[in-house]
């Protein structure tokens, strides 16, 4: 018989969602935040901050490929690769497979996080031992403000835009961001559903725009987000995503990501497209 538990996340004023559970796994309030694991029924086990979910078992690969490989496949030499926030580890994971990645700096404001991610969600937390991993429990922002001229690629894997991950929304982050990246560097954050963010979305891009001289918006289907239609904004120094070769892109032992999906991402549904206040 199934239990009569759920889960609620409160996605705006007006839509809630719900998850029957069959039991919570883990919870706690850590220092920054309320954390729970829970098993689903439909979802298998899924990860809560502050009553908000983050990744499940079942669909957390379309998330992890699209926002890593994009960007590691658009840059000929991704060798020096920094994440922000991702402490469950499938942004790692992802990362860490790609051969022309060398070293992946993981910072995540949150240690407890990482650590439950470990014992709770190992099918995700998958690569911690690397030896391409070093990890750091820091402020993102902060560790953004102290290394200039790094990286080659930055990944925002931040959770929404409230509490403390409002920052990494913002210009003056994404100026950091530039600065931190190397003269051929590339960015991508998650920037929420195009049916719910409208706003958000168009004042990202301009914000992104004011900096970068290539900024592109591209999609997946991911059944546990809001509306289940995501959205990711890179932003590049040089190179155009939608301009590589076809053929030398990296996809071993995805289950979303291919070549294919790599280009059609980038081709958006007119409302989508209408979002932006100016045309790349």
């Amino acid at each position: 018989m199934k239990s009569d538990l759920w889960i609620t996340e409160k996605q705006t004023q007006d839509m809630k969602v719900s998850f029957r559970v069959r039991n919570t796994v883990h919870e706690e309030k850590t220092e920054y935040q309320h954390l729970s694991i829970v098993d689903t029924y439909t979802y298998g086990r899924m990860l809560f901050l502050d009553n908000c979910v983050m990744t499940s078992i079942r669909d957390e690969f379309v998330y992890h490929e699209m926002l890593t490989l994009v960007p590691l496949n658009t840059h000929p030499k991704p060798a020096n690769v920094l994440i922000v926030g991702g402490g469950d580890g499938g942004t790692v994971r992802e990362a860490v497979k790609h051969p022309g990645v060398e070293k992946v700096t993981l910072v995540e404001i949150d240690g407890r996080v990482i650590e439950t991610a470990k014992e709770y969600m190992p099918e995700i937390a998958a690569a911690f031992d690397s030896p391409k991993l070093e990890v750091v429990v820091d402020d993102g922002i902060k560790h953004i403000k102290e290394n200039k001229d790094t990286y080659d690629i930055v990944l925002i894997d931040s959770t929404d835009p409230v509490g403390p991950a409002v920052g990494l929304f913002s210009r003056e982050f994404y100026q950091d961001v530039h600065r931190s990246l190397k003269e051929e560097g590339i960015m991508v954050a998650q920037t929420e559903s195009p049916f719910l963010g409208k706003d958000l979305i168009a004042g990202i891009h301009d914000n992104l725009r004011s900096v970068y001289p290539i900024v592109k918006l591209y999609l997946a289907s991911i059944p546990t987000y809001p509306t289940g239609l995501w959205s990711f904004s890179l932003a590049s120094k040089k190179y155009d995503p939608t301009e590589i070769e076809r053929g030398g892109i990296y996809a071993e032992g995805t289950k979303y990501y291919n070549e294919d999906i790599h280009f059609t991402s980038f081709v958006l549904p007119n409302f989508v497209a209408e979002i932006f206040l100016k045309k790349d």
